[in-house]
């Protein structure tokens, strides 16, 4: 993972661990990394990681230098590279790229079948084992792991039974649906011995020896809490929450979108749900949406062939293939002009990726976690953000509050700010009453740069003297409120589920297929829609 090291004079002032994607270096409180000085413009420049190259860009009046050498617009960066930005520099550390991950793995959840999250609960569809006759009437048993043994002692669910042998069956569950594997016993399923992987659909019985068995489906929420989540951080009842929900979405392969004001730590998010998932191994590839022209973004996404177009001197990987096994980041997916979103829908339906120019597609394994600032109901009332990738992409969805919202989260999120600065770096009582009185309108990123601006300036102890805000402009005109914009989307979502049921004659399967969800899925969507 590269790091820049900055340096004013001899002196080491901090560390910055690059993320993949762009970084803005600049003196204004917006920037990814704020450097307190007249010499250094307001966005002075980014550096750019993305694949195997590390380039920084230019976006001064004062302009850099990059080893002694004056930049025009952009160079290329390597491990020891020293950039010089006015009474600053920074010097490039290029470590392993894929070092492994720390944080520990959420235990997988691919037997539940996820509707989404209500009310800040996950709700999702779990088979129940229900022993109908035998030993133990009446007895329900979540299957809550996609493989279970069943049988005498030793088994995951025992039985009572004499002639029951450990791991006599097993039941393979995935997304709430329920089979029957061949174990060390005999068990059968309408009268015929089980000898193959068998389904077991709703409400019929099996027998293990003496006991029969039926399976059930349940909807069950899941409300649950933790201190903090990969590097983020939050004592509010809010954030824990948060925590929580992100931390049992991290055991699933569905679609994560995170919804939240710049600077809230939508990236950190991601990179969490990836390193705290079962992909934690591949790769984790981020994408702005925003950054990138319209021209150039089926090439980024899918990759190109040689000679594709001009400048396509060489076969190329789009973020789709990097990503395969792992976890493609679609930050500010918001910003994505209407072309785009249907060229991302389509591989999102079919799950085929098409290099430019090439006629064969692949079908990478990919989770997608996608962020945007913006408010997306409002987006598609307002016939700006498609409908159906709407849908595609609101299967798992948080909000991220604002810095304001919290700030009973301000001590927590300036201890851990200030150990990334160094050991001996505090916040005085008296700062952070200062603190508690700012808006924030540039949320954590903001007081990371307040902070960092301060220890600087003032040194390790940081008081009321050392703190200085840049004034930021607040956009013009009220933005839909949200819950006027997911009423809206609700009346809109009632009628295009409503259209599809009518386009198939009511066909509930013909009708989930076309929307590309479970059949359970649409069900519990029409319940809460009130189409049944």
């Amino acid at each position: 993972m590269p790091t820049l090291r900055f340096h004013r004079g001899p002196e080491l002032m901090f560390e910055y661990r690059l993320k993949p994607g762009r970084t803005a270096i600049g003196r204004a409180d917006t920037a990814d990394v704020s450097l307190p000085d007249e010499t250094i413009s307001r966005t002075h420049c980014f550096v750019e990681w993305r694949r195997e190259d590390l380039q920084v860009v230019d976006r001064s009046r004062h302009g850099l230098s990059v080893d002694g050498r004056r930049a025009e617009g952009r160079a290329a960066l390597r491990d020891g590279s020293v950039v010089e930005l006015g009474a600053w520099r920074f010097v490039v550390s290029v470590g392993p790229r894929d070092s492994a991950p720390t944080e520990q793995h959420v235990r997988a959840h691919d037997h539940e079948l996820v509707h989404g999250v209500v009310d800040g609960c996950v709700v999702a569809e779990q088979a129940v084992l229900v022993v109908t006759e035998g030993a133990g009437v009446g007895r329900r048993i979540v299957l809550d792991r996609p493989r279970l043994s069943v049988g005498g002692p030793g088994s995951d669910i025992v039985l009572a039974g004499a002639d029951l042998v450990p791991r006599h069956t097993f039941l393979r569950v995935a997304r709430g649906r329920v089979m029957v594997e061949p174990g060390a016993g005999a068990a059968f399923h309408d009268g015929d011995r089980v000898r193959d992987i068998t389904p077991i659909f709703g409400n019929e019985d099996f027998r293990v020896g003496p006991v029969a068995l039926r399976v059930e489906r349940e909807l069950m929420e899941h409300a649950s809490t933790a201190p903090g989540f990969g590097d983020m951080v939050g004592a509010a009842p809010a954030m824990q929450r948060l925590f929580g929900q992100l931390r049992r979405m991290a055991g699933h392969h569905y679609t994560v979108l995170v919804v939240g004001p710049s600077g809230t730590g939508k990236e950190l998010i991601a990179r969490a749900v990836h390193d705290h998932s079962a992909r934690a191994e591949r790769a984790f590839v981020a994408l702005n949406c925003g950054a990138i022209s319209e021209t150039l973004f089926e090439s980024e996404l899918f990759g190109h062939e040689k000679g594709a177009f001009t400048g396509a001197d060489r076969r190329r990987d789009g973020a789709f293939h990097e990503a395969d096994g792992g976890t493609l980041f679609l930050d500010e997916v918001g910003e994505l002009p209407e072309a785009a979103q249907a060229k991302l829908l389509r591989a999102l339906e079919t799950g085929e990726v098409r290099r430019v120019g090439s006629t064969r597609a692949s079908t990478p394994d990919v989770r997608i976690v996608a962020a945007t600032n913006r408010d997306l109901a409002a987006e598609v009332a307002a016939g700006r953000f498609r409908q159906d990738l709407f849908f595609r992409l609101d299967v798992l969805s948080v909000q991220v509050p604002a810095l304001r919202d919290r700030l009973d989260d301000l001590p927590a999120l300036c201890a851990h700010l200030c150990g990334t600065l160094g050991p001996t770096v505090e916040v005085l009582p008296t700062a952070m009453a200062v603190l508690e009185r700012h808006a924030w309108p540039g949320n954590v990123r903001e007081l990371r740069n307040v902070l960092t601006r301060a220890f600087v300036l003032g040194g390790p102890r940081i008081g009321p003297e050392s703190l200085s805000f840049h004034r930021i402009p607040t956009q013009t005109g009220a933005a839909p409120v949200v819950a006027e914009s997911a009423g809206v989307l609700e009346q809109q979502q009632r009628a295009f589920i409503q259209s599809v049921l009518d386009r198939h004659g009511q066909n509930r399967s013909a009708a989930a297929r076309e929307l590309g969800i479970a059949r359970s899925t649409l069900h519990y969507k029409m319940r809460r829609l009130g189409l049944t």
